[in-house]
């Protein structure tokens, strides 16, 4: 057997000790790099497919001078009612006695009752104010009525 002193691996002595305690804890900085990525890979995939998610159906809206509304965080429910006088909520064509059930089913989900009307420039003043008002009596109060805003302004600023 043979005899010797042993060294402690740290160095020895009371110096050592500490460098070991301080060498052995978990590292507490959280590396962002790969989160960066991904928001920035996420962010340029919403910035392509955004503007693909408005409203498909062709109408030829009627030129206004209004201004547009203010954006929520919820968007409304868009009703269209195309030239030959058909109806559709968002893109989905809806027959007419079927208009009010499948909003009430719909806005039931929704935090927001907001519609817009959006209507054929060809489209007559009274079957726009019918479908107005047969939302109006159904309870949706909030109605906005969708135009091009490069019409004519009538002397105004």
């Amino acid at each position: 057997m043979a005899g010797g002193v042993m060294r402690n691996a740290g160095g020895g002595g009371r110096r050592g000790g500490r460098r070991r305690r301080r060498g052995s804890a978990a590292m507490s900085e959280i590396n962002i790099t790969p989160f960066v990525d991904v928001m920035l890979v996420l962010l340029i995939v919403f910035m392509v497919a955004a503007p693909l998610l408005t409203v498909g159906v062709p109408v030829q809206l009627p030129n206004t001078a209004a201004s547009a509304l203010p954006t929520e965080q919820e968007e409304p429910l868009a009703i269209t009612v195309t030239a030959d006088g058909g109806l559709t909520i968002q893109e989905t064509p809806v027959a007419e006695d079927q208009l009010i059930p499948r909003l009430t089913a719909i806005a039931a989900e929704r935090e927001n009752r907001k519609i817009f009307l959006r209507a054929d420039g060809a489209v007559s003043y009274e079957r726009v104010a019918q479908i107005m008002g047969a939302l109006n009596a159904a309870g949706f109060n909030s109605i906005g009525l969708v135009t091009n805003s490069d019409g004519p302004t009538f002397g105004g600023n």
